[in-house]
C-alpha cells in the first residue's frame, strides 16, 4: 500500500490578487472622480450663463417698451415680474393703463458662490445679494468671484 502525500487546494484570493485589484480601483478612482466633479462644476457655469442671459433680456425688453428706460434697482423684482404702465409703474394685474410686462415669471436663483440660492438684487455686492444690477445701462452681474463676469 502507499500512501499519497497530496496537499489540498483551498479556495479564494492570494494576498497578491488582492492588492492588484485595490491599485486597479484606485487608479479609476484618480481618473474618474476629477472628471464627475468637474462636470458638476461645469453644469452650474452653464447655469450661471443661462440665467444671466435671460435677466438680460428681461432688462432689455423692459427697456425696448419703456423708452430705453431701465428698470429701477429698488423696484426691479416688481417692474420684471408685473404689470407696467409707461412710466414704469406697476400693479399686480393686467388693465388698461398696465400693459407692459410681466418680463419674468420670477428672479432665478444664483447657482453659485457664496450666495448660492438666493435671488436678491442690488447695486453692490453685499451679504444676502445675490444678484448686482447698475441701473444705468442694465447690466446685471453674478454676486460671485471670477470667473463669473458681468454679462
Amino acid at each position: 500500500m502507499q500512501l499519497a502525500l497530496t496537499r489540498g487546494r483551498k479556495n479564494g484570493f492570494s494576498l497578491v490578487e488582492l492588492v492588484i485589484v485595490v491599485v486597479i480601483l484606485g487608479i479609476i478612482g484618480a481618473i474618474a472622480i476629477p472628471r464627475m466633479s468637474r462636470g458638476a462644476a461645469g453644469a452650474s457655469d452653464s447655469g450661471l450663463v443661462a440665467d444671466l442671459a435671460v435677466l438680460r433680456n428681461a432688462v432689455e425688453l423692459y427697456a425696448a417698451e419703456h423708452n430705453g428706460a431701465y428698470p429701477t434697482v429698488a423696484d426691479f423684482v416688481d417692474q420684471l415680474t408685473t404689470y407696467s404702465d409707461a412710466a414704469g409703474d406697476t400693479n399686480a394685474s393686467k388693465t388698461s393703463v398696465y400693459i407692459f410686462g410681466p418680463y419674468l415669471t420670477s428672479i432665478p436663483a444664483l447657482k453659485v458662490g457664496t450666495e448660492a440660492g438666493g435671488n436678491t438684487v442690488a447695486a453692490a455686492a453685499g451679504t444676502g445679494v445675490a444678484w448686482i444690477y447698475d441701473a444705468t445701462n442694465g447690466t446685471i452681474s453674478a454676486n460671485a468671484a471670477s470667473p463669473y463676469d458681468t454679462y
